[in-house]
This record gives structure tokens, sequence and C-alpha cells, in this order.
């Protein structure tokens, strides 16, 4: 219920904006006019969806609570994808009503735009950066990049959404002359800055002065996996949950200017949380490097399986650094009583980190699937595989969490059984 009421909302939301459009709209038989409308209500919705896109990765809580958290994501992109064709779409018509009306050719039509509207030129490089962010989120790309390279260039849209929206509000028809819409505008774009603020940027340092989060230890659990474990002064107050990932941020030198989303492989106690990462790039690889003593802060937490539990006996299937949150809900739903499995994929041996941990939990029937595909001659996640490793894989709720691959695959199979989509919950190893 609560999510089609966020779905109405924005819905409503796009109709307000057509309907801020319509009154200023010179709709005609002319292609230069025709061109420049369309244009406008383009530029008008694709700049909305901006401020929704926002909202979806503010951190709000009662949007994670309303949807879950990888719907947000989701989501996120979705618009994220419509916001590029609109941006798109408003350079395009606004360059062929010059075209149509001048006959300049497409560069010069577009050049012409400088001479015509105000704030042309921050429009530009707003809208070239905007443009260079969802290229980077392609997710070939985003395969391939390195992560901190993806995270200042998604901060820095936030200083091109700044620049287009100057020119929004001094060359738009909407807005020009017109005091009442360039309120609602401001009121928009403001209250959508606020939220990222207060939830991005308060709420972490308000938790951080509660909590002084620290290290306390850092254990290397495989050639390639390493586990931090961080302290809360203020243990009472700490809201974690086995299977939640939390945004942390070490507060030293190689890890000061990113946050990194990081699962929590422990069942939180005595204000002790701990997170178990692969080493996949710079900075998951300079964890080993951390001391006791550093500060952290800490955004979260953030959706993970939480919400998704049920009794009744549980699937549970890790891969890589997926191994993570599935170890700490191993540990929470045996305690609960639950009959747990947990089938841990893995392409060496020596990969299976917190295996002894996970081999001695009261409860947990642990099957450690390992060897390449190429080597072992099938897939030990293929529908066949896991009907025999699990035999009554379709009568359990599964949670899945590792690569993107693995989840697809594992999803797929655990389908084929007949396990109902409402029992299969996964989570990738990825924020946005």
């Amino acid at each position: 219920m609560k999510r089609s009421v966020v779905t109405a909302l924005a819905i409503a939301g796009a109709l307000a904006v057509v309907a801020l459009w319509w009154p200023t709209a010179v709709v005609t038989a002319d292609g230069a006019t025709l061109a420049t409308a369309v244009a406008e209500l383009a530029g008008m919705i694709g700049s909305y969806l901006v401020c929704v896109q926002l909202l979806l990765i503010a951190r709000v809580p009662w949007l994670e609570r309303a949807i879950g958290l990888d719907r947000l994501v989701g989501w996120h992109k979705v618009v994220g994808t419509a916001t590029l064709f609109l941006v798109l779409a408003h350079v395009s018509f606004m360059t062929l009503s010059q075209w149509l009306a001048g006959g300049h050719g497409p560069v010069g039509s577009y050049l012409q735009l400088f001479r015509l509207y105000p704030d042309m030129l921050t429009a530009t490089i707003g809208t070239a950066a905007i443009l260079l962010a969802g290229l980077l989120s392609a997710q070939l790309l985003r395969a391939v990049l390195p992560y901190e390279l993806w995270y200042w260039t998604h901060v820095t849209t936030y200083v091109a959404i700044f620049l287009t929206f100057l020119h929004q509000v001094s060359a738009g028809p909407v807005f020009s002359g017109h005091p009442l819409p360039r309120m609602i505008w401001w009121a928009m774009y403001l209250s959508t800055a606020a939220c990222i603020v207060y939830w991005r940027a308060l709420t972490p340092v308000m938790r951080f002065a509660e909590h002084r989060f620290e290290v306390v230890a850092v254990v290397p659990e495989s050639p390639r996996m390493t586990s931090v474990w961080i302290r809360s002064q203020r243990p009472e107050l700490l809201r974690v949950r086995a299977g939640q990932f939390m945004l942390i941020r070490f507060l030293t030198w190689g890890h000061l200017l990113t946050a990194h989303p990081y699962s929590i492989s422990n069942v939180p106690a005595n204000g002790l949380i701990r997170i178990t990462v692969a080493e996949l790039g710079d900075h998951s690889g300079r964890l080993r490097e951390l001391r006791p003593g550093v500060r952290v802060l800490l955004e979260g937490p953030f959706g993970g399986f939480v919400g998704r539990r049920r009794a009744g006996a549980a699937l549970l299937i890790a891969g890589g650094a997926g191994i993570g949150p599935i170890r700490g809900l191993a540990e929470e739903f045996a305690r609960m009583g639950r009959s747990v499995v947990v089938v841990y994929r893995a392409s060496r041996g020596d990969d299976l980190a917190l295996y002894g941990e996970l081999s001695q939990l009261p409860g947990v029937h642990l099957i450690p699937l390992v060897g390449r595909r190429a080597e072992l001659g099938y897939d030990p996640l293929d529908a066949e595989s896991l009907a025999y490793y699990v035999p009554d894989a379709a009568h359990r709720e599964a949670f899945v969490c590792g690569p993107a691959p693995m989840i697809e695959k594992t999803t797929e199979s655990l389908r084929e059984l007949g396990l109902p989509a409402a029992r299969v919950h996964f989570e990738e190893l990825s924020f946005a």
C-alpha cells in the first residue's frame, strides 16, 4: 500500500509539472515553435525527475520503509535513465527549433542558443556532467571502473544540477516573469536539497557524536578477505541487525574521501559490529592497513534482508563477499529456531572466509561448493545441482547474496525448482 502511495505521489508531481508548463506552451503547426514547446516540456519533466532521483537515494527512512532499499535503488536507475533521455531530448529539440527557424545547421543552431538564452554556458557544463555520470553508471562500465571514480563523478552532479537550475529559472518561459511557478520550482529544489543535507550529511555526523565509532580489530579471514571490527561507545543506541549494510567512511588517510557500502557480518552485540570485505579495489585492498583506534563515520543501517524474515526453513546462498551478510543471518535464524542451510560458493578453497565460524554454528548445515565451473564440468548453482545438495529447497525461504551474475543464475535456478518469487530474496553487493 505504501509503495502505491509513493508511486501515486510521483505521478501526481509529474502531472503538476505538465500543468505548470501548459499555460505558457505555444503549440502550433510551425515546426520551430512546436520543437521549442516539446523541448521545454522535456526539460521541465527531466528536472522534476532529477529531484525524484535524488530523493530515492537521499536515505529518507520513510521511503526505505515504504518501498524497500532494493526497489529504491532499482527505481533510481530507471528514473536516472529516463532523466538522461529527457535531458538529451531537451537539448536536441531546442537545437532543432533553431535549425528549423534559421537553417544554421546543428552546431550553429546550438551556438545560436547562447545568444538567445541566459546562463547557457553553465547549463552546458552542468548537462555535460550529468550525462557523464549517467554514462559511467552503465553496467558494463561500472564493472571495470574504480568505485572512487564513479563516486566522485556522482558527487559532482550536485554542482551540475545547481548549474542547470540557474538556466531553468532564468530562461524558462514558465518561470521568467511568473513568480508563483518560480516559487514552486525553488521549493521543490530546496526541499530536495534539505533532505540530502540532513540525511546524507548531518545524520552521520550526529550519529558519530553519539556513538564515537572506532576500529577495534582488523582480522585477515582469507588471502582476499578481511574483517574489520567496529565498536560503538553507546551500545544501547546501536540499531543494526544482521543482513543490513552501512555506508562506512574510515577517518584516516586513504579512506577519508569516500564512503563504501559494506554488509554487517555478525549479529551485533555489546556495541560491536563487523564487516567482512573482499579485496576488489584500492579502498578494500587497504583495509588491512587500518589500525585500532581509527574513527569511523557510519551511514545507515540500510535495507538488506531486514523485514523479510518469516518462520520456517531458510536457505542461505553466498558467493564471494556475500558471505558477510549471510554469516550474520545464519546465526540469527538459528537462534530463532529455524532450520538453516547455508550454501557457500567459492572458486578456491582458500576463498572460504568465515568457514570455521559457520561450521561451528549450532543448527546450521553448511554446504561448501568449491571449484571453477570449467574444472567441475557443471554449474553447482544450476537447478539440478541445488536440488541434489538441498532436496527440500522448494520448501524453504531463500536469501541470496553475492556478485550480480551469481544472483541471476541462482534465483533462476530456485524458480525452476518451484520456489515462488516472493520467497526468493537477494541483494547485490553494490549500493546503486
